[in-house]
């Protein structure tokens, strides 16, 4: 059985949000980079991807559904989705297209922030809300003290985010994702205290991060959707650089109909040694880790 300390992971976090203000060498404190580190403990984090919007009254993207996630898992952090209004306002939403999580029609990139006051957010089954589409500002200044936001790759140019990072003081309290060394190595020169989520996945993926001379320490590592004989070398060597390394079950086991067979499949894949877990059932995944530790 893979040891687990949620209890210590959630002061950990507690820590590291309220704290890590501080520069790193400031005096006591915990920042992202501490946080993050691999240390073979067999911690498990997770992330809420998109929040915690399936089979959810909270639609994806949602603020509300990032404060509900907030109160039912301690130790959680979240991979959102920023995107450009007409006017130039980053807000949150996953699809280009309004329709499946709106009460709009059309593409987010045609409607300024004013226009889109009225509009209200859908939850998965399509139910109309009273939530309205959240602007990335608001939700960072929301964030500190409570949780980290992963900004996923959209449509927004990166000086953007790191000009609204520098804006919003929070670059040691946000993560990027990042695709490739040179998107890393970009962001590292403009925000060099930011964390980083790469896209690592492969030996030829690593070798360019490698080369782009980014710190691991800045890094987690997104190795696929999950951790099996293809790719525990290249989990190893990323552990051998202090590097958490994160599997995604949003595509796989996330899908499946039944909470039972959903726990049964979260199991099976925290047995193969992931350090990091992103999934849309949160607070289920949440549920998972206490059964386990109350069995120990």
């Amino acid at each position: 059985m893979i040891p687990l300390i949620p209890v210590l992971l959630m002061l950990l976090l507690c820590q590291c949000t309220q704290q890590k203000g501080k520069k790193s060498g400031e005096g006591e404190g915990t920042t992202l980079q501490q946080f993050f580190q691999y240390n073979g403990d067999g911690s498990v984090i997770i992330s809420g991807h998109r929040g915690s919007w399936r089979n959810s009254i909270y639609p994806d993207n949602s603020l509300e559904g990032l404060q509900h996630a907030t109160e039912q898992v301690p130790d959680i952090f979240f991979e959102v989705d920023p995107r450009l209004t007409k006017d130039s306002i980053i807000v949150l939403m996953h699809d280009a297209s309004l329709e499946r999580t709106t009460t709009a029609e059309g593409l987010l990139a045609s409607y300024t922030l004013a226009e889109l006051q009225d509009v209200r957010l859908k939850d998965e089954q399509g139910n109309v809300t009273g939530f309205k589409i959240p602007v990335l500002e608001e939700v960072i200044n929301w964030s500190k003290g409570k949780t980290v936001l992963n900004l996923d790759r959209k449509d927004v140019p990166p000086q953007m985010i790191v000009e609204l990072i520098k804006k919003c003081d929070a670059e040691r309290d946000i993560m990027l994702t990042v695709h490739n060394g040179e998107q890393a190595r970009f962001y590292y020169d403009r925000l060099p205290e930011v964390m980083l989520s790469a896209r690592i996945r492969n030996r030829s993926e690593y070798d360019d991060f490698a080369a782009a001379e980014v710190p691991w320490r800045n890094m987690i590592a997104y190795v696929g959707q999950t951790i099996d004989e293809e790719n525990r070398e290249l989990v190893d060597m990323l552990h051998q650089q202090g590097v958490r390394c994160m599997t995604a079950l949003s595509p796989t086991h996330d899908k499946l109909q039944s909470p039972a067979e959903r726990a049964a499949k979260y199991r099976e894949e925290i047995s193969r040694g992931p350090d990091i877990i992103e999934t849309d059932h949160p607070t289920e995944l949440w549920q998972v880790f206490r059964d386990i530790k109350e069995k120990e």
